[in-house]
């Protein structure tokens, strides 16, 4: 397939594995931070957003374990790689992100409606806090959405449909944990600045369950794309019509009869196909033609392994 171009795709895993670290770094700072002004406040948001941060903290890190899992060459007992290994880490991570960060700002912000208020010692700590976490978080989700934007444009895709659909669960779980991050923020901010108004601490309260429900919201939806392609996400019609275009580029295939492509990992394709080759080849040459079509397909680096068979004459040809 050298004289066709590379099936369009998504960012390179640099960018994946930058962005990450990028997250992690600001999460990791924001987490102690966040924790001591919780300490010294006893603000019921900022113990939410304290575990906020650590959550999306040891997120990051089973994030980076998901890119270097995922990216090993593939080998004969994973003829298909290890692509599929990032999304059982990505799943991790978003199951964290509901365990320890959910569920505890929801139980922390119950606890503290239904017990006797406490003393504030000092808002200017926690808008203080905030304001850094904004800056922080900010820095994050830029360096997250200049890599989506800059691949929806490839695509002529909106940036959030993108996201979405995209096959690296790192990106996606870096983007909704940012941006999921910076509206915890305006909660806490707002829950805060609430509680001093109006002297009740009830909306600090509030706040905490407001954020708990949040980060529930993305982590269920975040676990739920990774099952999805666990268990076989299909390319969309789009990119299935690109995928037939680019295999009919090669100078052996005359038509194709069949398709069937999955994602086996981020920007990793397996594809089996029914095709109909060029010429008029005696069978023993036929096969070896066909295993040498397979190789010069899996040279694509969007493609893990391919499998081809010979069409049936009277079966329709497929078209882009």
């Amino acid at each position: 397939m050298t004289a066709s171009e590379p099936i369009p795709e998504e960012p390179v895993e640099d960018q994946s594995l930058l962005t990450v670290v990028v997250a992690l770094v600001a999460n990791g700072l924001l987490a102690v931070a966040k924790s001591v002004a919780a300490l010294l406040t006893g603000s019921a948001s900022m113990v939410a957003e304290a575990a906020h941060s650590w959550a999306d903290t040891g997120n990051e890190v089973f994030l980076l374990v998901a890119e270097r899992k995922g990216s090993r060459p593939r080998d004969a007992d994973h003829p298909r790689g290890y692509g599929r290994e990032t999304y059982i880490w990505s799943l991790v991570a978003a199951f964290g992100l509901f365990s320890a960060g959910a569920i505890v700002s929801i139980w922390h912000g119950i606890t503290e409606l239904l017990a006797e208020p406490s003393e504030e010692t000092s808002f200017l700590v926690n808008y203080v806090v905030l304001g850094i976490a904004l800056v922080l978080e900010g820095s994050s989700f830029f360096q997250a959405s200049r890599q989506v934007h800059g691949a929806a444009q490839r695509f002529g895709l909106h940036p959030l449909r993108y996201v979405a659909r995209t096959s690296n669960p790192t990106l996606r779980a870096v983007f909704f944990e940012d941006f999921g991050a910076l509206l915890g923020i305006l909660i806490a901010a707002a829950a805060i600045g609430l509680h001093q108004l109006t002297g009740d601490a009830a909306w600090d309260a509030i706040g905490s369950i407001a954020i708990g429900v949040l980060l529930a919201f993305v982590a269920v939806y975040l676990m739920r794309r990774n099952m999805e392609y666990l268990l076989g996400e299909g390319l969309s019609p789009e990119l299935q019509s690109r995928v037939v275009a680019h295999l009919l580029e090669h100078h052996a295939i005359d038509r194709i009869t069949y398709l069937h492509v999955e994602y086996v990992g981020p920007q990793r394709l397996f594809v089996v196909a029914a095709v109909d080759l060029t010429g008029d080849d005696a069978e023993p040459d036929l096969a070896v033609r066909l295993r040498q079509v397979e190789a010069d397909i899996e040279k694509d680096d969007l493609i893990e392994d391919a499998v081809l068979t010979l069409a049936l004459p009277d079966e329709p040809a497929l078209v882009p």
